[in-house]
């Protein structure tokens, strides 16, 4: 019998993801999450008005031909990073008046092999997780074998998560 202790990190790497109560354990009605589904629809719209789903455009970005989709993720880092500051400087609070939690992050060499592999499925489908269901809603029916891929790769990534380097 071996006396090999087993090293759960499950704990701390989930830690630093969690930032407020949990929404399962807030008691409120069905029709509530309704909320989730509008700003989805309104997702969805802004990514295809932007031309953020098309593959062309995707294309265009990775054999740096157009500027499109640079200025679009660079704006949104912008307003990401803006809108973090002011979280921090003005104390801002979930809507359920919880105190919103920005640990620090570390660099992890897993970082680069994600990010590596992210990219080159990024470039070959032409997709990334945030479009898939705005892509699949405009009538690009082929990306429902990226949907189902993405559905899989997390799996993957779930029975493996233990043994990769995080």
């Amino acid at each position: 019998m071996s006396t090999v202790k087993e090293n759960n990190t499950d704990f701390e790497v989930r830690s630093l993801d969690a930032m407020c109560v949990n929404e399962e354990d807030i008691q409120t009605p069905g029709w509530h999450n309704l909320k989730y589904l509008i700003f989805g629809i309104l997702f969805g719209i802004v990514m295809i008005k932007s031309e953020a789903v098309s593959w062309f455009r995707i294309q265009e970005m990775f054999r740096l031909q157009s500027f499109h989709m640079y200025g679009i993720m660079g704006s949104a880092a912008v307003v990401g990073a803006i809108s973090i500051m002011l979280i921090k400087k003005f104390n801002i609070k979930t809507v359920n008046g919880e105190k919103i939690h920005l640990p620090n992050k570390t660099f992890n060499k897993g970082q680069i092999f994600g990010g590596l592999i992210f990219g080159f499925g990024w470039a070959m489908t032409g997709a990334c997780p945030g479009p898939l269901f705005a892509q699949l809603g405009y009538g690009a029916a082929a990306v429902s074998v990226t949907i189902v891929m993405a559905i899989v790769g997390t799996w993957v990534y779930g029975k493996l998560r233990e043994k990769l380097p995080h």
